[in-house]
């Protein structure tokens, strides 16, 4: 990976830049979590790509609680359902194998482009995973590679939780239906947890940041007009969700504009209201048997 440039030149260095959001956080007196790899592994180069965003600082509170719910399912998962592997799709430099307090048990799979799991591999030498750890270097786009890594997996596990972390919007619809079909084939893959964008959501970062993507060749593509209901014909269903709207003024980090939408959103008919609701956050979905 590249260090100069503050350019998003490829999807990958959208993790430097989010890791940097995380190393923010950390640094808080009143941190929501503590992610003592996050700086390292952003490095100077993911402070200059989040710095040279527009709103780059502003769109730290909406990364920051979308980490945290995360990190509160991943952890009921394993505790209160047991959950005896993690299998993590487009890591990029997530660090929850290592800072998490997860049970020695436990498997945790990473996996990333291999340019990717080297970089971070690299960062972390020396430090040691709280469980049994694998990062594995598998483009997900090919499906030969990607379906021989799931069968590995859906082998050796009994019930294994998947989470993909800012991936599905980068994909088309086609693309996140193969995924989904192949995850569904494996009865050991037994929960999903994603974020996911709606189409409000999407246009809206599309607007602020998809100049900067696009360079990269990268594209916001994936937000359902159907919501979570899109992964029922590929075999998921939701069984939770957790708006941002709602989850930033649970965790009081709120999102950036919170305050000029919050007196709008008091006075919405319902229906409108979770539409806004809905315009991003945390979906678990669970295989339909």
């Amino acid at each position: 990976m590249k260090t100069g440039s503050d350019l998003i030149e490829n999807v990958s260095d959208t993790a430097l830049w989010v890791a940097t959001y995380r190393a923010m956080e950390s640094d808080r007196p009143d941190a929501l979590f503590h992610d003592p790899y996050a700086r390292k592994l952003a490095g100077p180069r993911g402070d200059r790509i989040m710095r040279s965003v527009r709103f780059g600082v502003a769109a730290a509170s909406a990364m920051i609680v979308r980490t945290k719910v995360f990190d509160e399912i991943i952890m009921r998962l394993i505790v209160d359902r047991g959950v005896d592997e993690v299998l993590n799709l487009a890591c990029g430099l997530d660090a929850r194998a290592y800072r998490l307090p997860l049970p020695k048990s436990l498997r945790w799979t990473d996996v990333d482009f291999p340019d990717m799991i080297a970089y971070r591999s690299s960062v972390l030498a020396g430090e040691t995973p709280a469980c049994a750890y694998e990062a594995a270097g598998v483009d997900l786009s090919q499906a030969p590679a990607r379906d021989a890594l799931f069968d590995r997996i859906a082998a050796r596990s009994r019930r294994v939780a998947i989470v993909s972390e800012g991936l599905l919007v980068y994909l088309t619809p086609d693309d996140v239906g193969s995924l989904a079909t192949a995850l569904a084939a494996r009865p050991a893959f037994a929960y999903w947890l994603t974020d996911l964008n709606g189409a409000m959501s999407v246009k809206m970062m599309t607007r602020l940041w998809g100049k900067r993507m696009k360079a990269g060749k990268a594209r916001f593509q994936f937000a359902p007009v159907e919501g979570t209901k899109f992964f029922e014909r590929y075999g998921w269903h939701e069984t939770e969700y957790y708006s941002n709207w709602d989850e930033s003024a649970r965790l009081k980090r709120g999102i950036w504009m919170y305050w000029i939408f919050a007196p709008f959103m008091a006075i919405m008919p319902p229906k409108r209201r979770e539409i806004y609701r809905r315009a991003a956050g945390e979906a678990l979905l669970e295989r339909i048997r």
